[in-house]
């Protein structure tokens, strides 16, 4: 075993350049961080410059001049789609054949009739939304009505809005249980996802009592890693994203800041296995509202905690750090975009200055873990342990 212990995290939405397929999801042109470094005139990263980020793809303010003291590359998405979904479980060993299901102008009026039927209320909204801003706009009738707000994003996920007070969390994750029953064939989603909120109109606030209830894809690397008493921690939605199938450990976050904080402590806690965790804000609060500068802020501020994770990692300790799509802000759409994404990966043990090149699928990941841990791999991706292992 080259390394005991793996910390996998994956800063959501940050793509680095269109991939070869990228016309045929309209994405030509989409490169979100170097787009972004290009909309505020530089980055200012210098840990991740260090690590060799620069030498991926030319990125404005980020120099490729630098002896790397980690290893470096891209990969590109075998799955179909650009879904959060879709990303994380390649990342672990699953390749979805077909793009899950969205609903740009909301879910089919039979579904939502039955699904009211069997929920005993009528709904509010049905339309792609910021969880954020159809509570605000919809949230005041909710209370008055007790009807559950209904929503969606670019991802393929049927979302359901409560009051706490007007609606139960028992009542609640019940509705979410109908949802996914309903929710197969061709509206199988990635995720039905319980947003339970409180205050009052114009102060309203969603909860940390979030639940996803994901669709299992099979058999993922963390399942092997868990069956081998292994520690899997889920740092942010990571449990949710995989339905917290092989997961044996979660922390729930509120913001990257928070995520980082998370971390660091759960490298405290755990001493062989994977931390592995998803900083969202990139997509959720700047990627999908179109926020270059904040976007570019956002990355900056990882960037500076990032010696803070270096700097608690062991000799036996690996680093990897990824996205699972793009989610371009200087592009016209909200969408997220089919790129590449970084691998950037770190530790004592590694060799800096590797350059990993183009990987063929996220899954390599999933492969080197298998290889590191000695476990069985799904069959997807190549491993790049002896990539970067020190000889």
């Amino acid at each position: 075993m080259a390394f005991e212990r793996v910390v996998c995290i994956v800063l959501d939405s940050c793509g680095i350049g269109e991939m070869y397929d990228a016309s045929a999801y309209g994405d030509q042109g989409s490169n979100t961080i170097a787009n972004i470094a290009k909309a505020v005139g530089g980055l200012n990263i210098p840990h991740l410059e260090s690590l060799g980020l620069g030498k991926i793809h030319p990125i404005t303010g980020v120099s490729a001049d630098v002896n790397a003291i980690g290893a470096y590359g891209k990969m590109a998405e075998l799955s179909a789609g650009k879904d959060t979904t879709n990303g994380h479980w390649e990342m672990m060993g699953i390749k979805l054949d077909r793009p899950l299901p969205t609903y740009p102008d909301g879910f089919p009026r039979s579904l939502m009739d039955e699904f009211e039927r069997r929920i005993g209320r009528k709904t509010l909204g049905n339309y792609p939304a910021s969880g954020t801003e159809i509570i605000k706009d919809l949230g005041e009738e909710h209370m008055k009505t007790g009807s559950p707000i209904i929503y969606t994003s670019a991802d393929s996920v049927f979302q359901i809005a409560a009051h706490e007070e007007v609606i139960g969390l028992e009542e609640l994750y019940k509705m979410c249980e109908i949802a996914r029953e309903l929710l197969i064939g061709e509206h199988a989603v990635g995720r039905v996802i319980a947003r339970p909120f409180i205050g009052k109109p114009g102060e309203f606030a969603r909860t940390a009592n979030r639940h996803d209830y994901s669709r299992d894809f099979g058999r993922t690397v963390l399942n092997e890693m868990d069956e081998q008493g292994l520690s899997v921690i889920g740092v942010g939605k990571i449990y949710d994203i995989y339905g917290g199938s092989g997961v044996n450990g979660k922390a729930s976050t509120n913001g990257n800041m928070d995520g980082v904080d998370k971390t660091l402590e759960q490298m405290e806690r755990v001493e062989k296995g994977l931390i592995f965790t998803n900083l969202v804000d990139f997509d959720a609060l700047y990627g999908h509202r179109n926020d270059p500068q904040g976007f570019a802020k956002s990355i900056e501020q990882f960037d500076a905690r990032l010696p803070e994770i270096l700097n608690k990692m062991g000799e036996g300790d690996l680093l990897i750090m990824t996205a699972d799509h793009g989610c371009d802000p200087t592009t016209p759409g909200t969408d997220h975009s089919r790129e590449y994404v970084p691998l950037v990966v770190y530790g004592k043990r590694v060799r800096g200055g590797a350059d990993l090149g183009t990987r063929k699928t996220f899954a390599d990941i999933g492969a080197t873990l298998a290889e590191n841990f000695g476990l069985k791999s799904t069959g997807l991706g190549e491993s790049f342990l002896r990539e970067i292992v020190k000889g």
